[in-house]
């Protein structure tokens, strides 16, 4: 049979485009063998507080995922400034992007290009998000990443937006989310041929649904081919999900971890893996009241053997970034420490 007839005979059963592509094992292997890693969610001081959250996640080991959230301060006089801060409210009382993080890493960047063992980079994955896409903030971001592109993974801009790249390996590896606004300055505005400095992640397919309940139906039972249905692109690496697309409602309603559960887990990261993406969740906490270090109740199963149940499912399904704020338990888990 023609390639053409089986791709007839696949539309005609409902299979789609995504199912005939070929998984892209290359790009996906260089982040950590295409293994899971720990991801440390809001790893940033909030309101003068839990300043030792960047120290706590790099005290777990490497490769490890760092999010920081990014907002933009002008002061009364003088050029505004890259913070990262939970709020896009900002004081001026929040810490700079280049001090909290690319100052605080430096040493261990500077380790790692010394030894040059390029098979376990990065060891470091920076995770953008932002809070205001405002042009300004964006531009500067991309010049702070300028300034420290020596320690950062690239890639070069191709002509055609999904002929992807191989990625120069350095210690760190950059990525953001898929605010049409953030390609327009980390890609749109590259000239070909330059090196993309920041990798974002896919569009998950809209549902247009108004209702709340419906629409958290939807997002659980939904196909995953109908959820995430463009390929990757040179710009757009990664998809980003919270964990309302495994158990309906997310982690504030769901009950017992079930096989179908765990089905509807591996349906979803197979999936990615398949188009070519790397796929990561957030977050998944679980603890007791008042047992929290700021970490919010809406990402909270309640306690610790519960999310100690999706951590090891993720782990076994292959989520490539498992986002939780208990760095250190997650950590311990994936590496078998005690």
């Amino acid at each position: 049979m023609s390639a053409a007839s089986v791709l007839w005979l696949c539309l005609g059963l409902g299979l789609g485009v995504a199912s005939l592509l070929p998984a892209q094992t290359g790009p996906l292997d260089f982040l950590n063998h295409n293994r899971p890693v720990p991801d440390a969610h809001n790893c940033y001081p909030e309101d003068g507080r839990w300043s030792d959250r960047i120290d706590r996640a790099l005290g777990t080991g490497f490769p490890i995922a760092i999010e920081q959230d990014l907002a933009w301060y002008v002061p009364p006089s003088g050029p505004g400034r890259v913070v990262v801060s939970h709020s896009a409210k900002t004081t001026g009382a929040e810490p700079d992007l280049r001090t909290y993080f690319f100052e605080r890493v430096r040493p261990l960047v500077e380790a790692a290009l010394a030894q040059n063992q390029r098979s376990s980079w990065p060891i470091i994955v920076l995770h953008f998000d932002f809070k205001d896409v405002q042009k300004p903030l964006l531009e500067a971001v991309w010049s702070l990443l300028g300034e420290y592109q020596g320690w950062i993974t690239t890639a070069v801009k191709s002509r055609d937006p999904h002929q992807l790249a191989p990625f120069e390996p350095k210690p760190l590896l950059v990525l953001t989310e898929d605010a049409d606004e953030q390609e327009r300055v980390f890609f749109d505005a590259v000239p070909v041929g330059s090196r993309l400095r920041v990798f974002g992640s896919a569009h998950t397919a809209p549902i247009e649904e108004k209702r709340t309940a419906e629409r958290n139906r939807l997002l659980a039972t939904l196909p995953p081919e109908q959820l995430l249905t463009e390929r990757p692109t040179n710009y757009r690496r990664w998809w980003n999900n919270g964990w309302g697309v495994v158990e309906e409602g997310g982690q504030r309603h769901a009950g017992d971890w079930t096989a179908a559960d765990d089905r509807r887990l591996r349906a979803l990261v197979d999936h990615a893996h398949r188009m070519g993406f790397w796929i990561r969740f957030y977050t998944l906490d679980g603890f007791a009241p008042g047992q929290g270090q700021g970490w919010g109740a809406g990402y909270n199963f309640g306690s610790r053997q519960a999310v100690e149940a999706r951590w090891k499912a993720a782990i076994a399904a292959g989520v490539n970034l498992i986002a939780t704020d208990q760095y250190e338990d997650l950590a311990r888990l994936m590496r078998g420490t005690p």
